[in-house]
């Protein structure tokens, strides 16, 4: 979604998606803490491989989705709804 559709959005609609975004942040932040608990594992045992470099594309996958969340926080930064 652009920013052209997000201005489009009512407050309230906006509001929403505030709260999904904050929520999907909170299950990346747990899903790339479990990932990097089977890396720091999987080095600890010395078996580097496909248990070490699974989780790191994982990881980069969900890392390189900003761009959304960025849009959707500059049109509420806009709105003076960020808080």
């Amino acid at each position: 979604m652009d920013e052209q559709e997000l201005s489009r959005l009512s407050d309230d609609e906006f509001r929403a998606r505030r709260k999904e975004m904050k929520t999907a942040e909170i299950a990346h932040a747990v899903l790339i803490g479990f990932m990097v608990g089977i890396i720091v594992y999987s080095v600890a045992k010395n078996t580097w491989g496909l248990v070490t470099l699974i989780p790191l594309f994982f990881i980069f996958k969900v890392l390189h989705r900003p761009e959304r969340n960025r849009a959707l926080k500059k049109v509420l930064a806009e709105r003076g709804l960020d808080r």
